[in-house]
């Protein structure tokens, strides 16, 4: 349902009423130019065809193109130009028209990134299986439209370019995106191969591609296969484009969007300070956008690292409350936001020993079940809540949509602790050192790795990856880890047995 006011640049658009303001003042539009802004603000920015405009202004006539082409340029002169100089609304040759990014608070005004799925180029020599090329299309741009850190184009603005030879810089232009995803697929008997690129938009430059074959003996199976591997690929790849980027850009230009993601990768790290530059970097971009959903979330995953991994001596005091609370206001402004579900989740289980923090967990990765974080953050929260074959399958789905993310070292943790408190103190061990080998800087790695070593008899070698956790934080004592919201005795009872072989500190 579309909102009941739309805004866009100086103006509002009253839909109960169906009138235009700008700064306050009235602007008087026909009923037709009226029906063409509605359905332009519904399209939030994308492509809008000929047929879709002339049908909203003259619903169930038939008329001739030039009668649109007449009341578009009736409302270009109702709104006038933008401060850049530029018109509001935009001809796509051929195709039809769109709305400068119309909605406020939309990612757009931030500086984030658009992306856009062209339709798939079917190969194969049957015409009719051009059905797979698009529902992997469709299944692509739904999964990846569930991210809070980029907009995606819909399927109506794309979809106009299936079948024609375009130049990807023109598209990019006319839909107003900075990526463009496009592919092909072909299918012999069973098998099917699919092959994408990921495009920078002003260039034309190839940054990412990809290629993908299996049996299609299930097809939905196989298309939910595919966009899980291609969505898990794609979001690092635009995250870390955007971090360039914003890199690129001189310090007194940066908006809201390029200090975000500039703190990513510091909350993704090890690097305990880091968290405190990250904080800094978000409430600058909070102190631009103050209801910037993505800052606000990061801003409450760093106040909650750096109080976890911290401890008394780098963590400030009023960290927990300030995690809360940030988790709950980037929930606040978007419900539906799956990194700020499971965040307060967590939070909830770690800081109030609320259990029923699990539940907004599990509905998180409802949400988005190809977001990394919040598989990461799921996983963690079944290690002390829930259950422990659910930390294994998250962190395993987490690593599978990018092994070689900067964060997956969490991942591995995570399974490496399912596999501890199950017993099975080999495999734990196994993936504690994977963790250590992809992140020396990482506490929780090393504990893992000393307490199954210590189960296993192995003390020499638990004690020295005990004295390679203390190094990290010194702080670290069995009495905080009694302290800690475990849920099941069992679980605390072998963790605390094993800190104390590998010889940490009573404290």
């Amino acid at each position: 349902m579309a909102a009941a006011v739309s805004t866009f640049g100086p103006f509002l658009f009253d839909r109960a009423r169906m009138k235009l303001s700008r700064d306050g003042r009235s602007v008087s539009l026909g009923g037709r130019c009226t029906a063409l802004l509605a359905t332009l603000l519904d399209a939030g920015g994308g492509v809008v065809g000929k047929d879709t405009l002339m049908h909203a202004a003259w619903p169930g006539t038939v008329v001739e193109e030039a009668n649109l082409t007449v009341q578009i340029a009736a409302l270009r002169r109702a709104l006038g130009v933008g401060a850049d100089g530029e018109d509001w609304i935009v001809t796509v040759p051929r195709v039809g028209y769109r709305l400068l990014w119309p909605r406020a608070g939309n990612v757009m005004e931030q500086g984030a990134p658009a992306v856009a799925v062209l339709p798939f180029e079917n190969l194969s020599p049957d015409p009719e299986q051009s059905f797979l090329a698009d529902g992997i299309v469709e299944e692509i741009i739904m999964a990846l439209s569930r991210f809070r850190t980029f907009a995606v184009v819909a399927r109506s603005s794309t979809f106009v370019y299936k079948g024609r030879a375009v130049d990807v810089r023109e598209v990019a232009r006319d839909l107003g995106v900075r990526y463009l995803l496009e592919g092909s697929v072909r299918r012999s008997g069973d098998r099917v191969r699919i092959a994408a690129q990921l495009i920078d938009g002003a260039s034309g430059a190839h940054l990412w591609a990809e290629k993908f074959e299996g049996a299609a003996t299930n097809i939905f199976d196989f298309q939910d296969e595919i966009t899980r591997s291609v969505v898990g690929l794609i979001e690092p790849q635009i995250r870390k484009a955007e971090i360039e980027r914003a890199r690129r850009k001189h310090p007194e230009s940066l908006d809201a969007w390029d200090l975000y993601v500039q703190a990513v990768p510091l909350v993704y790290g090890a690097n305990v300070p880091a968290y405190t530059e990250a904080i800094d970097l978000l409430d600058r971009a909070l102190a631009i956008t103050p209801d910037y959903g993505p800052a606000l979330a990061f801003r409450s995953f760093a106040h909650e690292k750096r109080r976890t991994f911290g401890g008394a001596a780098l963590a400030a005091p009023d960290d927990v409350e300030l995690a809360i609370t940030f988790a709950a206001k980037a929930l606040e402004v978007d419900p539906d936001d799956a990194l700020a579900m499971a965040l307060l989740g967590w939070e909830r289980i770690l800081f109030r020993w609320d259990y029923g923090g699990l539940a907004l967990c599990s509905r998180a990765v409802e949400l988005n079940p190809n977001h990394r974080a919040v598989l990461d953050l799921t996983a963690v929260a079944h290690l002390y809540a829930g259950d422990l074959d659910q930390v294994i399958a998250c962190g395993m789905r987490a690593l599978q949509l990018s092994p070689g993310a900067p964060d997956a070292y969490m991942c591995m943790n995570h399974i490496s602790s399912a596999h501890f408190s199950s017993g099975r103190f080999e495999e734990a061990a196994a993936w504690a050192q994977r963790s250590i080998d992809a992140e020396k800087g990482f506490l929780f790695s090393h504990i893992f790795l000393a307490v199954s070593n210590a189960h296993l008899g192995r003390i020499e070698e638990a004690r020295a990856a005990m004295k390679a956790a203390l190094a990290i934080r010194p702080d670290y004592t069995v009495a905080l880890e009694i302290d800690d919201p475990m849920r099941f005795p069992e679980r605390k009872k072998l963790m605390i047995d094993g800190l104390r072989m590998a010889g940490m500190p009573e404290g």
